[in-house]
């Protein structure tokens, strides 16, 4: 599914400020040879010309455990992942995998079984759940679908759950789409208790019924974020958007986007929700390997360069590396 190297390598530039230090705070991983994005793939992208010291691996339905208790398989996914942590750290010249978010049904009420199992698992490593909201009412025309049911955000288990993150003082991360951040200021305002991290900008869509509409969402949603950034306890991921369902059509395309490009079609998506939330809220993202799909590593960190080059000193150094160390402990 991800090896498209060839076609990315139609574009290669040169390293913009190859020193500065990064954290990569989301990127998955799975077994080969069911995606074959392992370490040595992720390695092969974080060691091209990017200063890439520590990353944070985000769930995403890998290795699952084929048996036992339904609530504990993806245990199995933590248990693999710390498996390929153990292989970097003999590498330390290498991108260090430091962090680990996995995942669990926060409505259950053996939450605190399954909390102990992923920690067990991980071997210091672990530090939060992501039980994504991803809802959309028609998503046949999506590529990657949400699993949520409607209206998880206001269960009443759910929010139980997600307060219990923060008591374990455990992070909760998310994605969902554009039209559901309102719902997820909503939790975040029931649960302050907990730091939330929402993925991805929200998801804005554009394919399908939202096809055509960008500017219309864009102005909705700077509404919306500004709404969820008045939350203290909620940071952003600023990235995740070349994937096929927001809309851009880069994979599909004969050659792959600049980084010029990238930065002219959504550099201002990253500046107004770096004016809402402050750079101390804000962290880049890859989102490999699935935006990998559409932009090489080298050419997505150019761009998120270019767009924090305005930006002082102390701003950058929290976008690339500062909220993510701090948020997830690292």
């Amino acid at each position: 599914m991800f090896n498209n190297t060839e076609w990315l390598s139609q574009v290669r530039e040169d390293v913009v400020d190859p020193g500065r230090e990064i954290v990569d705070p989301h990127h998955h991983l799975w077994p080969r040879p069911h995606l074959s994005y392992d370490l040595e793939e992720l390695w092969s992208d974080t060691q091209d010309g990017h200063n890439v010291v520590q990353t944070v691996f985000m769930e995403c339905g890998s290795a699952y455990r084929k048996e036992g208790p339904e609530q504990m398989r993806p245990v199995g996914e933590t248990e693999f992942v710390t498996a390929a942590a153990e292989r970097a750290a003999a590498a330390p010249e290498k991108a260090q995998i430091a962090a680990i978010i996995g995942h669990a049904d926060l409505r259950r009420d053996d939450l605190d079984a399954i909390l102990d199992a992923h920690e067990a698992a991980a071997k210091g490593r672990f530090r939060g759940i992501r039980h994504a909201g991803a809802y959309d009412a028609n998503p046949e025309a999506l590529s990657i679908g949400g699993r949520a049911p409607a209206g998880l955000y206001a269960d009443p288990d759910f929010r139980r759950g997600v307060a219990r993150l923060g008591e374990r003082g455990m992070t909760y991360d998310t994605w969902n789409y554009h039209h559901q951040i309102t719902d997820f200021a909503a939790l975040a305002r029931a649960v302050p208790g907990t730091t939330m991290i929402l993925d991805h900008f929200g998801t804005p869509l554009g394919v399908g019924r939202y096809e055509g509409k960008r500017e219309e969402i864009f102005a909705k949603w700077k509404d919306d974020i500004a709404e969820v950034a008045a939350c203290p306890n909620v940071h952003a991921k600023l990235g995740g958007m070349a994937m096929p369902d927001n809309g851009y059509g880069w994979n599909t395309r004969e050659k792959p986007p600049s980084s010029d490009e990238f930065v002219e079609a959504q550099g201002k998506w990253y500046a107004h929700a770096i004016d809402c939330f402050g750079p101390e809220r804000c962290m880049f993202e890859s989102n490999f390997p699935v935006d990998r799909l559409s932009i090489s590593y080298r050419t997505l960190w150019n761009g998120l360069k270019k767009i924090a080059a305005d930006y002082p000193e102390p701003a950058q150094a929290a976008l690339f590396s500062g909220t993510a160390r701090k948020v997830y402990k690292l």
